[in-house]
C-alpha cells in the first residue's frame, strides 16, 4: 500500500512538474513566420483550385488609383488560409489614406481573395505546420505591375511584423502577432529565393 501511495505521490510531482514547465518549452514555439514565396518547401497549389484575384473595390473605382498591398496571413494545417492582416500599402494618391476605409477596402478584397486559395502539404511533408506568410497584390494600374508591386514588397516580414507589433499598429486588427514565433528574425527571414509554386 505505501509503494502504490508514493508511486502515485511521484507521479502527481511529474504531472506537476510537465505542467509547471510545459509554458516555458511552449515559449518562443510560436507559428513560423516566412518570406513571401518562403512557403515553397512545404507546400503546394491544391489540385483544381486557382488562385483567385482580388476585386478593384467599387466604391473607389471612381479615383483611378493605382494600388498596391502586402497582405499577412495564416496557412493553416488543413491548407486553408485566415487571420489576414494589412502588413504594407501604397497608393499613386499619397502616401496617407486619402478617403476613410481605403486601406481597408483593398485589404478586405484581397482577403476575400486569400480566403479562396487552397493549398497542400508536399508530399514528402509528414505532418503540416501552420505557416504565416505574405502575398502582395496591386489593384488598377496599367504595364509594369512589378514596378507597384515592389512598392509594396516586404523583404523580411518577421522583422515588419514585429515593428506593427512593437506600434500597435490598428491596420493589424487580429491578435495574430501575439502568436507568431517573432524572436529569431534572420531564420525566418534567410529564405529570400522565389521559384514559382506548383
Amino acid at each position: 500500500m505505501r509503494s502504490l501511495r508514493s508511486g502515485l505521490c511521484a507521479m502527481g510531482w511529474a504531472l506537476l512538474c510537465v505542467l509547471a514547465f510545459a509554458p516555458h518549452a511552449q515559449a518562443g514555439q510560436g507559428i513560423t513566420v516566412v518570406n513571401e514565396g518562403g512557403i515553397k518547401d512545404k507546400w503546394m497549389l491544391a489540385e483544381g483550385v486557382p488562385l483567385a484575384v482580388p476585386q478593384y473595390p467599387p466604391q473607389f473605382v471612381r479615383r483611378h488609383d493605382t494600388v498596391c498591398i502586402g497582405l499577412g496571413y495564416l496557412l493553416n494545417p488543413d491548407g486553408t488560409t485566415s487571420d489576414f492582416a494589412l502588413v504594407k500599402a501604397w497608393t499613386s494618391a499619397g502616401t496617407s489614406e486619402p478617403e476613410e476605409g481605403y486601406w481597408g477596402s483593398f485589404a478586405e478584397s484581397a482577403a476575400s481573395a486569400l480566403k479562396q486559395w487552397r493549398f497542400k502539404p508536399r508530399p514528402e511533408v509528414a505532418q503540416a505546420q501552420p505557416v504565416y506568410t505574405i502575398a502582395t497584390f496591386v489593384f488598377g494600374g496599367t504595364g509594369a505591375a512589378n514596378e507597384f508591386r515592389s512598392r509594396c514588397a516586404v523583404p523580411k516580414l518577421a522583422l515588419r511584423l514585429r515593428e506593427l507589433r512593437a506600434t500597435k499598429d490598428r491596420r493589424v486588427t487580429t491578435n495574430i502577432l501575439d502568436r507568431l514565433d517573432l524572436e529569431d528574425v534572420a531564420a525566418t527571414n534567410a529564405a529570400d529565393t522565389r521559384r514559382p509554386m506548383n
